[in-house]
């Protein structure tokens, strides 16, 4: 017998002789291959008794088959030898491998093993929670408890305003919150997932690759065969959408000959193939690489005819387009849910079902909904007969303060005035459904950042307001001249400043100058179509608000300044009048 042939004797002879000894011989040869030890087997048949290996495993193992037991020679590749013998006290529990896993080496150095088989039993127990932690999932487990030990939910969702998008403090959206809540409620943090295309949602849910889809996704039937609805939380009517200047059509048969675009694979698409069978000359274009709201911005400018939408993203984008016209209901109302994939386990389904229903019988659902749909149903257009009275009957009351804080941070007083009475129109107790407040209309977050107690205090909100847009404006590049400089502080306030920067950087790659507002309010509205946020590093935003929001403090501002121009010039008029001789 060679030396080699004698050494992987003495290997098997201790694995299978010296088991009965207080220390484990056959550690001290030291680590070897688990190729090897399957090799020496097959080379010496006579060895597999010994080990505690039968030929039911060596032959389901060499014809590729599934192993009887379920752990495989691949799983300890390069690991320590194994103590063969007694892993056959574990043939009978089920293990599911969801990778090849390195050794462990809690199991790798045991030892002071007892002499009969109940006392290894005993003694391998510990190890055992820690292997089926590592790999192996127990029989009795189910995905609640997979979710709550491993601290993470990962959801599917979209960007868009209903949905989830990046804001000025953070991620934010409907489904993002509601997401958010959930998570906490089984103590797990929230992993968000971003679909390419709406279209990718149900496939990339019915297989699994995430826990569920928060992505404002309306029940049908044909949907309900793919996965498994919670509860709703919301009830939406689609409708169809026109823009004021053209003739809105007065029902299902008007729509034919007309330009219509949907989103591919929405429930749209589903409604309007029902209605072609009453109709059959009723036609359309399926859009797969846009949000609903971008074909809301279409039809606004006029691009299109018709569109059809949820009734909650279309009371969102009015906001901001106001020729979006509803021309009328397309069917009965819907249900909005949350998706789960199919299959036996409905452990963290049925936990997301009482939640929801948890949530509505607390009352937290209703004040979602009206946190981000409460002030679209309250929306009115710019009034300027109502500025020009406030200004008359409330800015006294502030303008010293505006006076103040624009002397310490070097700005216009009539700028913090404009930008206030957009933000709240002058009411130091305004309070926005997404829990912004004051005056200036500051989060919290941004209040907690500037040091300030009381958002509601006017003197504490116009400065925490003024000393943000300063510090805005002192984070653009030097090189940006006024008032692009000021124009683009107040798209960062509204927006923030990491979109502002995506837009920026759009601009250039598009040859523009991404110094000039002209230049980059073209492309903030970029933010909000599927093809350019995608592209960006903070994705998507609802890139014309900025856009608006600029326009309208500009608007109040010039009204101020040629407001306060005037007032002067009466004052002098006044001056010079009392100075004048008699004749």
């Amino acid at each position: 017998m060679t030396e080699s042939s004698s050494k992987d004797t003495g290997i098997i002879l201790a694995l299978a002789e010296r088991f009965d000894e207080k220390d484990i011989a056959f550690l001290n040869h030291g680590f070897v291959d688990a190729g090897q030890i399957w090799a020496l087997l097959d080379k010496h048949p006579e060895w597999q008794p010994l080990a505690g290996v039968g030929d039911d495993l060596k032959m389901a193992e060499r014809v590729g088959v599934e192993p009887t037991w379920r752990f495989r020679p691949s799983d300890f590749e390069s690991a320590p030898l194994w103590p063969l013998r007694y892993l056959s006290i574990f043939r009978s529990i089920p293990c599911l491998r969801t990778r090849a896993q390195p050794p462990w080496a809690i199991l790798i150095r045991m030892r002071n093993l007892r002499k009969n088989r109940r006392q290894y039993l005993s003694t391998l127990m510990i190890p055992t929670v820690f292997l089926l932690g590592s790999g192996c999932q127990p029989a009795d487990d189910n995905k609640l408890n997979a979710v709550q030990r491993s601290g993470e939910l990962v959801v599917l969702t979209r960007n868009s305003q209903t949905t989830y998008y990046e804001g000025p403090d953070g991620p934010t959206g409907f489904e993002y919150d509601l997401a958010q809540a959930f998570a906490k409620s089984l103590g797990a943090s929230l992993t968000i997932k971003v679909a390419d295309r709406f279209a990718d949602i149900l496939p990339m849910t019915a297989s699994a690759e995430v826990d569920f889809a928060a992505a404002g996704l309306t029940v049908t039937a044909l949907r309900a065969e793919q996965v498994r609805f919670t509860p709703p939380y919301q009830i939406i009517r689609q409708q169809v959408v026109h823009n004021a200047k053209t003739k809105p059509p007065a029902h299902v048969a008007e729509m034919v000959n007309r330009q219509i675009e949907v989103i591919a694979g929405s429930s749209y698409v589903e409604r309007l193939e029902q209605l072609k069978q009453q109709h059959p000359r009723l036609t359309w274009i399926t859009v797969g690489n846009m949000e609903t709201e971008e074909l809301l911005l279409q039809v606004q400018e006029g691009l299109i005819d018709l569109t059809v939408s949820d009734s909650n993203i279309i009371a969102l984008s009015r906001q901001f387009n106001p020729d979006l016209r509803v021309a009328f209901d397309l069917g009965d109302p819907e249900n909005l849910a949350w998706a789960f994939p199919p299959g036996p386990d409905d452990s963290l389904f049925q936990a997301a079902a009482r939640f929801i229903e948890a949530m509505r019988a607390s009352g937290e659902l209703d004040r979602l909904i009206e946190r981000y749909y409460g002030a679209a149903s309250r929306f009115n257009p710019i009034n300027i007969a109502a500025f020009m009275q406030k200004i008359e009957t409330n800015l006294p009351h502030f303008k010293p303060v505006f006076e103040e804080a624009a002397q310490r941070y070097l700005l216009d007083w009539r700028l913090l005035a404009a930008m206030s009475y957009q933000e709240s129109y002058w009411n130091p107790d305004a309070v926005s459904p997404t829990g912004v407040r004051g005056i200036m209309m500051l989060t919290e977050t941004t209040a907690q950042h500037l040091g300030m107690s009381d958002r509601q205090d006017v003197r504490q909100s116009v400065y925490g307001g003024s000393t943000y847009l300063h510090t805005l404006r002192d984070r653009l590049p030097e090189r940006i001249p006024e008032p692009d400089r000021t124009w683009m502080a107040l798209a960062a306030y509204n927006v923030g400043i990491n979109h502002l920067e995506d837009a920026r950087i759009i601009t250039q790659t598009q040859g523009a100058d991404p110094d000039k507002w002209n230049d980059v309010k073209e492309r903030l509205p970029l933010l909000a179509k599927t093809a350019w946020y995608s592209k960006t590093k903070h994705g998507y935003a609802r890139g014309y608000e900025p856009v608006q929001y600029v326009n309208r403090v500009r608007t109040y501002y010039e009204i101020l300044k040629k407001n306060d121009n005037d007032s002067r010039a009466r004052q002098n008029n006044n001056v010079l009048r009392l100075k004048a001789p008699a004749l």
